[in-house]
């Protein structure tokens, strides 16, 4: 069966750290690029246009859409299953409950759901120091995430980090030994 790995949190709560340390850990592991159609940061996007969302919607082929910081960002089922061929184990950001719910109901594989978080006040030190020019954004984003995850009591995860208290390779290991004690070709 194919596997991914959802990493749920605020910004900045370290989920592009943690994937880099999972990459560095296993070859097998690969950061999904989410479609993005919009403005701004480019990197660790596919970069799309109106139409190719419209293509997309059109065609059923949109597992998850959200709109903020005035762009929209996709999880697309062309994209997650070419990043799952060869045996590869994407992984996902993702800030809102319902993104973690139709991912895992919308696209059939062994999903391992991470819990990131780090304070409010980690999350305005880090975003600065990480480049965002739009960190009252990022601030009002994690209170939206905060609320999120109250209005979901009963979501299930498999780990939750503590970013400000775990170091990136160790919360990376955990979640490897998470995926290998739940893959079959372990």
């Amino acid at each position: 069966m194919k596997q991914g790995i959802l990493l749920y949190g605020p910004p900045a709560a370290g989920k592009d750290t943690v994937t880099a340390a999972l990459t560095e850990l296993d070859a097998r592991y690969v950061p999904f690029t989410r479609l993005k159609i919009g403005t701004g940061k480019t990197q660790g996007y596919r970069m799309g246009t109106p139409e190719q969302l419209a293509a997309l919607e059109a065609c059923g082929d949109v597992i998850y859409r959200n709109d903020r910081y005035g762009n929209v960002y996709v999880v697309d089922r062309p994209g997650l299953g070419q990043a799952m061929e060869g045996g590869r184990t994407p992984v996902i950001h993702l800030g809102q409950m319902v993104g973690m719910e139709q991912v895992a109901a919308l696209f059939p594989a062994q999903w391992v759901r991470v819990l990131l978080w780090c304070s409010k006040e980690t999350t305005a030190q880090r975003s600065p120091q990480r480049g965002d020019t739009d960190t009252a954004a990022r601030l009002a984003a994690w209170d939206a995430t905060q609320a999120d995850l109250a209005a979901h009591p009963r979501a299930q995860w498999e780990l939750h980090v503590d970013t400000e208290a775990t170091a990136p390779h160790e919360a990376a290991e955990r979640i490897d030994a998470i995926v290998r004690a739940s893959s079959p070709r372990s």
